[in-house]
């Protein structure tokens, strides 16, 4: 599936701003599920960029402006080619105790324990004991399990977390965003052993009307030996499937925010970010 992407984030200032710079994770990844056909990226002000590869492996883009500014304006635009559902590798059955003893589970140590918005506090291993009352199973029978029991004991709400909000939080209120779910699912994945990975992109509601914005998505990514990393959505109970687009995986929300950076003056007096997914414009 060709899907097209337009991620538009402008900052309104309460006077100049200056010395801003600026990360952005904004260009989608290739991988075995997709691969990015074209992205384009503008910057107003104007200002000259400088691409990386950070320590996961996420495209970044650096940028400076130093002359005051009352607004900045960044745009990007992206042509994604995601492979077919139909012609995915199907996910093998691995018992938790090839998991365990496998040697590229140590590798992703990192993503089995503590992160800063996915502190491993008891909170999270009682919920895991319950997310998996039945025993344990296969490595990726478990990952549904726990993905499901995050989607039937959280209520989407968008009035009650914020950025800041870490998962035994979110937990505590039983309610969130795409971005808590994820976190919640990312710590009964590492309690239980599992190493799991935050992902941050986009998806294709065809149900979405004219007059609708929409706004980038979170997800979570597993690791399963003999296979790698395989995605599940905690939000709408699914796995990611060709109406997925990647953009950047890490720890959690710290490693991967898609617009960060740091400016003097001002404060900001405005955020507006938009998002249209489609299979054209």
């Amino acid at each position: 599936m060709r899907l097209h992407v337009l991620h538009r984030t402008t900052f309104i200032y309460a006077g100049g701003a200056r010395d801003s710079f600026n990360e952005l994770r904004l260009r989608p990844v290739d991988d075995d599920t997709q691969s990015c056909r074209s992205f384009s990226l503008a910057i107003d002000p104007g200002a000259a960029t400088s691409d990386y590869s950070d320590f996961y492996g996420n495209s970044v883009t650096y940028f400076d402006v130093s002359l005051e500014h009352t607004r900045l304006m960044i745009e990007a635009r992206s042509e994604v080619d995601t492979v077919p559902d139909s012609e995915r590798r199907p996910l093998p059955t691995v018992p938790i105790s090839d998991l365990m003893s496998c040697p590229e589970r140590e590798m992703y140590a990192e993503f089995f324990t503590d992160s800063h918005y996915v502190p491993l506090e008891v909170e999270l291993w009682r919920e895991m004991q319950d997310a998996l009352a039945d025993g344990r199973g296969d490595v990726w029978g478990d990952v549904l399990r726990i993905g499901g029991h995050v989607f039937r004991t959280l209520n989407y709400r968008t009035d009650v977390t914020g950025v800041g909000t870490r998962a035994t939080d979110a937990l505590k209120l039983r309610a969130g965003v795409c971005q808590d779910f994820a976190h919640v699912m990312l710590g009964l994945c590492r309690c239980a052993g599992i190493p799991a990975r935050y992902v941050s992109g986009y998806f294709l509601n065809p149900g979405r009307r004219p007059d609708e914005i929409e706004a980038s998505h979170a997800w979570v990514e597993a690791f399963v030996p003999g296979y790698g990393w395989a995605s599940y959505d905690p939000t709408h109970k699914r796995t990611a499937d060709e109406r997925y687009v990647k953009l950047a995986v890490g720890r959690d929300y710290a490693d991967i925010r898609p617009v960060s950076g740091t400016y003097r003056g001002a404060p900001t007096r405005a955020l507006q970010v938009e998002v249209i997914v489609s299979n054209g414009f």
